[in-house]
């Protein structure tokens, strides 16, 4: 399976010929300069929470796109409100066989709500079964016990963790994070685009290597078969 990192916590990946979106905030980060987010394609676009930084740039890319939005069900009322018809709520605990393959959600502890004021319902986890692969996008997230459940639903290929510290877990917690989900392939996310989050990419890497496990790291705009 194919990943593509557009920055901060957002990315895509294809399966089953479905292009698959999450937490698109692109426009907004300095660092995405070079990404054109007329060019990026989306069947689904999946959305953690509703925090500007991973929503920032939902509606210009569903309304482009007329990808569906999948979410909280909050998350998706917000897009309705914005026009966007094309939604399918989701919440803590759920699961739906889409055409892709099945998708959970499960929980993320962090918070969640709009700009102008809107809650955002609970923030969450999606955990992928599909037949080219599966994985887990954890969102922003806290450690949390919870993640001890993620190997009786699913046999991970990788998963994606933020390792920014502040706002949510740091590399430490991650490692541990990694335990709990028992996977040892891990792309990083959440990191760097701010002050408060930046990193030692370096030395976060090596934390992870000797922890047993391969952290990735890739490039905005780069992609990574896993």
């Amino acid at each position: 399976m194919k990943l593509t990192y557009y920055g901060h916590s957002s990315f895509a990946v294809e399966i089953r010929g479905r292009k698959i979106v999450f937490d698109p905030f692109i426009t907004h980060n300095e660092l995405a300069k070079a990404i054109d987010i007329n060019k990026i394609e989306a069947d689904y676009i999946f959305v953690s929470h509703g925090h500007d930084d991973h929503v920032a740039d939902l509606v210009t890319l569903a309304r482009r796109t007329n990808a569906t939005i999948v979410g909280a069900f909050e998350v998706t009322a917000w897009a309705g409100r914005q026009g966007l018809e094309k939604v399918h709520p989701m919440n803590t605990g759920g699961k739906w066989q889409f055409d892709f393959g099945t998708v959970k959600c499960v929980t993320a502890h962090h918070s969640s709500g709009f700009s102008d004021g809107s809650y955002g319902g609970n923030p969450m986890g999606f955990l992928f079964t599909t037949e080219e692969g599966n994985f887990y996008f954890a969102g922003d997230t806290a450690l949390t016990l919870d993640m001890q459940l993620i190997p009786r639903w699913a046999k991970l290929d990788f998963a994606i963790l933020p390792i920014g510290d502040n706002f949510t877990m740091g590399a430490d917690d991650a490692i541990v994070a990694a335990e709990f989900i028992a996977c040892r392939k891990i792309v990083g996310v959440h990191y760097d685009t701010f002050g408060y989050i930046k990193i030692d990419k370096e030395k976060t890497k090596q934390q992870f290597a000797d922890a047993g496990l391969e952290l990735l790291l890739p490039a905005i705009g780069s992609s990574v078969d896993l």
